[in-house]
């Protein structure tokens, strides 16, 4: 079994399978984590309580701190990167305290475990210039082909590139989400937390152009509301809209190979090379820690940097 990555409740000891299933109907029902979120939980704990049970416990109150620290080390064996590593004792820490909450286990076996600090390397960006390419050269291949799916594509670029929202937030989205009048876009992000996003009139017009010429054409008898749709008349889904950004950008001469995720770092790195507070930035894209958006001044800074160095004559 590798790494407990695939662990079912009924490959663990009876203790630990029913532990599982509890704590998964807590992350359903209790803290109301999307689906993403509730596999990464019990994909974490399921390797955990694997290596617990391959050194002979069976009842989550077993779990001690050397159990957990053996784990992490064998992470550390098998090649995970520091990221993983520092995830998954985030998310032991978060289960054991749940385990003593909960009445199942006496101390918090996780209380003292330390992680180490993760790498948080940002992917390359688009320069401003090549985001101008990007979206003019979408444009102009809708305007060549016609159709709605042309038409489709142009508003969810546009879209992305100006509010920086994620590709699951993008999908999920329904018409009435969009308020045109104020030029916002109603967001439900991680935790189901919900916020307001502007956005600008490049947007707004691919947006209107889309709505009045293309969306009608895709839309069939239970459609629903959503906003984007795919060829068939439903909603349209992330792996659809991943095949576009990726495509798309690799029509852009030097453009680095991004996906929806390097336009939301774009979109936020440019807003903080315009002059944007980073409170501001991290309330857009809807980041629970003012750390996360931190991240993005250092791609302004290591610009700054070689700007400078090819620049400055004393450089």
């Amino acid at each position: 079994m590798a790494d407990g990555a695939d662990v079912t409740p009924a490959e663990l000891p009876r203790g630990f399978a029913e532990v599982v299933c509890a704590y998964e109907r807590h992350l359903r029902s209790e803290r109301d984590l999307t689906e993403h979120s509730v596999r990464a939980y019990l994909g974490d704990i399921g390797s955990l309580l694997e290596h617990a049970s391959r050194l002979g416990m069976s009842e989550p109150a077993q779990l001690d701190l050397r159990t957990l620290r053996s784990w992490l080390a064998k992470q550390q064996t098998l090649g995970r990167s520091r990221t993983t590593i520092a995830r998954r004792a985030t998310a032991a820490r978060v289960f054991t305290a749940w385990l003593v909450r909960t009445g199942r286990a006496d101390t918090d076996a996780g209380a003292s475990l330390r992680s180490p600090k993760a790498h948080r390397i940002l992917p390359p960006v688009l320069r401003a210039d090549e985001a101008a390419t990007l979206l003019a050269a979408t444009s102009a291949a809708a305007a060549e082909t016609g159709g709605p799916l042309g038409c489709r594509d142009v508003a969810i670029l546009e879209l992305l590139y100006a509010t920086g929202i994620r590709v699951g937030e993008l999908v999920g989205l329904d018409v009435d989400d969009l308020d045109r009048q104020r030029n916002v876009v109603r967001v439900l992000g991680k935790g189901r937390k919900e916020r307001t996003v502007p956005f600008g009139a490049p947007a707004a017009a691919a947006l209107d152009a889309w709505l009045r010429e293309g969306r009608p054409e895709l839309a069939k008898e239970g459609t629903g509301d959503a906003l984007f749709l795919g060829a068939r008349g439903r909603r349209i889904d992330q792996r659809a809209v991943r095949t576009l950004v990726h495509k798309s950008i690799a029509a852009v001469p030097g453009a680095p190979d991004l996906g929806p995720h390097g336009l939301r770092h774009t979109a936020a790195t440019h807003l903080l090379e315009g002059g944007a507070d980073l409170r501001s930035v991290q309330e857009l894209l809807g980041h629970a820690s003012l750390a996360t958006t931190q991240l993005y001044t250092h791609v302004s800074t290591d610009r700054l940097r070689r700007a400078y160095q090819q620049a400055h004559p004393r450089a």
